[in-house]
């Protein structure tokens, strides 16, 4: 029997765990310079990459969870316009949310559609009292969201087997 996870609306968006069907989305996404700038070169280069991705990355923590990474859709059009989502990052005490969108969906506000959605059913389903965000210290669009929907920045961090220090924000 299939798993049921929490997906989830809002008034322009629904917002469900990101699956194998999503291969193609999830390979243009993080190939975009923004996503490989802020979140990183995922080395996702061909649907067979973002599937195995998906499955090892995404849906096992979903299966150990209950949440992981969601896709964004437009209710309007059915378009996947980006990715939201609650990790398990080591290096990152608590859980960290975060979010992507591809550049022809920002400024929108569906960043924050999604994601302050995302965050109440974090607190209010999912019972995470601890939310934590990272960002490059040259992400202000990101770092304006994060605070917009209630987190501060309370330091810096650098994560394992990295050299990059981040900004680290809290509710």
């Amino acid at each position: 029997m299939e798993e049921v996870y929490v997906t989830f609306e809002t008034e322009r968006l629904i917002v469900r765990p990101t699956s194998v069907e999503d291969c193609s989305f999830v390979l243009a996404l993080f190939n975009t310079p923004k996503s490989i700038k802020y979140i990183g070169d995922r080395n996702i280069k061909t649907i067979e990459e973002a599937e195995v991705y998906i499955k090892k990355r995404m849906r096992s923590q979903l299966e150990r969870l209950g949440y992981s990474n969601y896709t964004v859709i437009r209710k309007s059009d059915g378009a996947k316009i980006g990715c939201c989502g609650l990790y398990d990052r080591e290096g990152v005490e608590g859980i960290d949310i975060g979010f992507s969108l591809l550049p022809e969906y920002e400024g929108k506000g569906y960043a924050y559609e999604s994601v302050s959605k995302l965050k109440e059913i974090a607190e209010n389903r999912f019972a995470l009292t601890k939310i934590r965000a990272i960002t490059k210290k040259d992400n202000v669009g990101s770092q304006k969201l994060l605070k917009k929907i209630g987190l501060e920045q309370i330091g810096v961090l650098t994560l394992p087997n990295e050299t990059e220090e981040l900004y680290l924000f809290s509710n």
